[in-house]
């Protein structure tokens, strides 16, 4: 039952071939019009060392990655509207197990978005060591966690007709002020600190040899993802008491 509703759900994900083609080419798109137009000897005074071909292909690949886990709610929401959720009450699946294949099912498409991004920042001159390739995609996987738990707790206390522009609001705030559009300063970059999207970007400084996360880093994901988890979980509860 677990692999099987696992498989639904990536089928259920490459059928919608507008949709999956559109999350993976928007980040791509957005990079080349942004990093290639940029001045890097500036640049990297504004950015902290980052070129910009390495700081906005991380930026924005966690943008896409956000757009990738937060789609989970938009099936939940949609799935609800359609009675789904109710008749799978009715069998053996646990609540665990689908839970868990939304989350698994944005986390692999946020890997699709890793793959198209890095090449693209590859092409465009971003470099680095194996081993910081490596830490720098583990830094982010794991920034992506909260908002994989945000997925599912909007996908649980709102409609399918308002998920859409909720979760395009969301992506457009959090990528404003995590710095995926351009280097923060002054008191953007401090409000931008207690947001996981800030540290997904930050990852990029891995690549030219930086240190990873600080311990603040660590606190702020882990927080988010405590409090979104916590949300999320009573929000299926609820749900499903009420149905």
């Amino acid at each position: 039952m677990t692999t099987t509703y696992l498989k639904y759900e990536l089928v259920r994900t490459l059928r919608n071939r507008m949709g999956f083609v559109f999350s993976l080419a928007f980040p791509v798109v957005t990079f080349l019009v942004i990093a290639l137009s940029q001045q890097e000897a500036g640049f990297i005074r504004r950015s902290g060392g980052i070129p910009p071909a390495t700081y906005y292909m991380v930026g924005l690949l966690g943008f896409g990655g956000i757009g990738a886990v937060l789609s989970g709610g938009g099936r939940i929401a949609v799935d609800r509207a359609l009675g789904w959720n109710r008749q799978l009450l009715l069998t053996p699946l646990k609540p665990w197990v689908y839970l868990t294949s939304k989350v698994v099912n944005g986390y692999a498409v946020a890997g699709m978005t890793l793959i198209v991004m890095y090449a693209a920042g590859i092409a465009a001159g971003a470099r680095a060591p194996f081993e910081r390739w490596v830490e720098m995609t583990a830094l982010v996987l794991i920034g992506l966690i909260p908002y994989a738990a945000m997925g599912i707790w909007l996908g649980h206390v709102t409609t399918a007709d308002a998920i859409g522009p909720i979760m395009g609001g969301t992506m457009t705030l959090f990528g404003l002020l995590g710095g995926a559009w351009f280097p923060l300063g002054g008191w953007m970059r401090v409000l931008g600190e207690y947001l996981p999207l800030y540290w997904i970007t930050s990852a990029g400084r891995v690549a030219i040899g930086g240190d990873g996360w600080p311990m603040k880093g660590w606190l702020v994901v882990g927080c988010w993802s405590s409090v979104l988890a916590v949300l999320a979980a009573r929000a299926y509860r609820v749900d499903t008491k009420r149905r």
